[in-house]
């Protein structure tokens, strides 16, 4: 199903057929249900948006309305079954239809993309024939559709500058020419329009009419209004009279468009508070460009909350620390203390807040409490997480919602075996990423998903996410992206039978070579030493001769199995008794495991005691694949060996166990 306010409102199937609306009322209640944007509308709002005076029978005819329309628009419901593009929600009703299947909603959603020129092209030459005439056209006159009438008319206007814009940025200035002209002669008002042509006229070779389109915007805005052109105005025509050399077609598009924007932000000249925001909106983007681009967001970022804090206004401060919502996939930060400066100034922020802040600013804060305190194990921290989620679920904020549920996965690592709780998260952040255009949630989405169902061995819905994570990796310019799926083909390479030792120690290398250049020590501080221990264990064979810093933070797990492989057994068994539990995170089933390997050998009862109690829970899953990284095998056959050792009395057994890759 297809609805259309961008000219009169109707409605086509999907073979494209039109869907009879019955009368105007009806069709009214339809676009003001759109012009809502998926919020509800109550019914006694839309008794007084369609009635001067609503008759006493209103409230009933409006039922009857939305009866008639959802009997049109989901003619294939069963009897009895609850409607879901027209739902009714407390005492009025919601337009849940896709952003996709609204002329309005899409046309919007392009308007506002950020793209290369060329699909930027594309993308809004598909949305501006969405255009059928004026916006609403049917109900014009009606007091509710005039601001709606007035955005979208607003927007499209940006539309045909944006395309003029793209088409100047791939060296096609002739071809925006045209567009520009009769858009300049419909909203003389429009100074972009006037310079944006005068640029199209310089770079197609016509500098006489570039310097004429300059004459009849002074013309239109003095006759018509009163005013005198503008800064930017005047100052291409002084660089028109110059042929100055920036004018020429940029040979780099997208630093075209850098530069651009970079002046237009020195020439706006905001407050500091403004400045401090827009510094962080371009530390986001930094930080998924790659490793340079990561060291680069986290540096400026501290220095952007410090500055906030500085202002001494909580309001800025909390929009500069939550506007800061970069997704997060590994459950150790890569700068600890860093973190907790964040997490103390997004606490003094939370509590400086008035009490009439909108709620989703401190959704924000709650989340980025989280998010930064993930492996602290702070009670707070999993409170915050919590009450994020609460808030966002009540606001109509996708982007909102999805760093919500970023920070209750990092927040869902109490016990291990809970990599199935942590795929339903992942799996819903996907959904809600795909439906609202969210590339960088996808990607956190699909990555969560691929390591839950890498714990338990479903290595075809994994392969599937990592397809999916490439490509998204490829289309959206997100290089680290590779850094995971290359480690999961490693684990996914020394699980697959039949395949040489040497290849699956190869497929691990390269993998390990990624890291030196991610800029993510937190993923990476001890992880090859870790891997590659962890692939001579998985197929029989003693660990090499490795000096135990180099484990880094796994350092007190793998120390025993270590000392025993060097035959001090002395040695080992007080490293086993020093080591403390391992940390609630993605590697907690492999550390127990280690801890469990080194007991057995050793016949050291209560650690074994521990590592069964610790492990049960993830009886169904291979001991570190959680983590898309490594696999020690599967958790029952640990749990089993430990059920019979010596000195183990009514240990439960296993749960079910995953299939067992044998030995190369």
């Amino acid at each position: 199903m297809f609805i259309g306010v961008l000219g009169p409102v109707a409605a086509w199937d999907a073979a494209g057929a039109a869907v009879p609306l019955k009368g105007p009322r009806h069709r009214e209640v339809l676009a003001r249900l759109v012009a809502a944007g998926g919020r509800v509308v109550s019914v006694d709002l839309l008794a007084a948006d369609l009635w001067d005076d609503p008759p006493p029978g209103a409230i009933g005819a409006i039922r009857t309305f939305v009866g008639a329309l959802r009997r049109a628009l989901e003619p294939g419901r069963p009897p009895r079954t609850p409607p879901s593009l027209i739902v009714t929600a407390g005492t009025g009703y919601a337009l849940r239809a896709a952003p996709d299947a609204v002329d309005a909603w899409r046309f919007e959603q392009a308007v506002e993309a950020r793209e290369q020129p060329s699909a930027l092209l594309t993308r809004l030459d598909a949305a501006l024939a969405l255009w059928r005439g004026p916006a609403y056209s049917d109900f014009a006159a009606a007091p509710w559709a005039e601001p709606e009438r007035a955005r979208l008319a607003e927007l499209r206007s940006r539309a045909v500058e944006r395309r003029a814009e793209a088409l100047l940025a791939l060296d096609r200035a002739a071809q925006a020419v045209p567009g520009l002209d009769a858009h300049t002669r419909a909203h003389p008002w429009r100074e972009e329009g006037w310079r944006l042509l005068a640029l199209a006229y310089y770079r197609a070779g016509r500098q006489a009419d570039a310097l004429a389109a300059l004459r009849g915007a002074r013309r239109a805005l003095s006759e018509e209004f009163g005013l005198d052109p503008g800064p930017r105005l005047r100052e291409l025509e002084t660089d028109i009279l110059r042929q100055a050399d920036r004018l020429d077609p940029p040979a780099d598009p997208a630093s075209q468009v850098w530069a651009n924007a970079a002046a237009a932000h020195d020439r706006a000249a905001p407050g500091a508070g403004l400045r401090l925001e827009a510094t962080v909106g371009l530390m986001r983007g930094l930080a998924v460009t790659g490793a340079g681009g990561l060291l680069a967001a986290r540096e400026h970022r501290a220095a952007a909350v410090q500055a906030a804090e500085d202002l001494g206004d909580a309001e800025v401060t909390a929009r500069v620390i939550g506007a800061y919502d970069v997704p997060a996939s590994w459950p150790r930060s890569d700068d600890s203390a860093e973190a907790a400066r964040v997490v103390a100034a997004a606490e003094r922020a939370l509590a400086a807040l008035p009490a009439d802040t909108a709620p989703g600013l401190r959704a924000r804060l709650l989340a980025t409490v989280a998010l930064e305190s993930r492996g602290t194990g702070s009670p707070r921290a999993g409170a915050a997480a919590r009450e994020a989620e609460r808030i966002a679920r009540g606001l109509d904020d996708p982007a909102l919602l999805a760093f919500a549920l970023n920070a209750r996965y990092m927040q869902s690592f109490q016990t291990t075996g809970m990599s199935g709780q942590r795929g339903r998260i992942g799996a819903e952040i996907t959904a809600r990423s795909v439906r609202h255009g969210l590339p960088t949630y996808e990607v956190l989405g699909r990555l969560i998903e691929l390591q839950s169902a890498a714990a338990v061995a479903d290595f075809t819905r994994a392969d599937r996410h990592a397809a999916l994570l490439d490509a998204l990796a490829e289309r959206h310019d997100r290089p680290l992206v590779t850094v995971f799926t290359t480690w999961y083909r490693a684990l996914r390479r020394a699980e697959e039978p039949g395949i040489a030792f040497q290849a699956k120690e190869s497929a691990l290398r390269a993998a390990c070579e990624l890291l030196d250049s991610a800029g993510m020590p937190g993923l990476s501080e001890g992880l090859p030493a870790l891997a590659g221990l962890a692939l001579r264990l998985r197929h029989g064979r003693a660990p090499e001769s490795a000096d135990p810093d180099d484990f880094g933070p796994y350092r007190p797990w793998a120390l025993p199995v270590l000392l025993l492989a060097g035959g001090r057994r002395d040695q080992a068994a007080r490293a086993l008794r020093d080591a403390p539990d391992p940390p609630h995170d993605l590697l907690a089933e492999a550390l127990w495991t280690l801890l469990a390997r080194a007991a057995l050998e050793l016949g050291d009862v209560p650690p074994l005691r521990r590592a069964h109690a610790a492990l049960l829970p993830a009886a169904g899953e291979l001991a570190g694949a959680a983590s898309g990284l490594l696999s020690l095998g599967p958790v029952s056959e640990v749990l089993a060996a430990i059920a019979a050792a010596p000195g183990i009395r009514s240990a439960p057994a296993p749960g079910r166990t995953t299939r067992t890759a044998p030995p190369s």
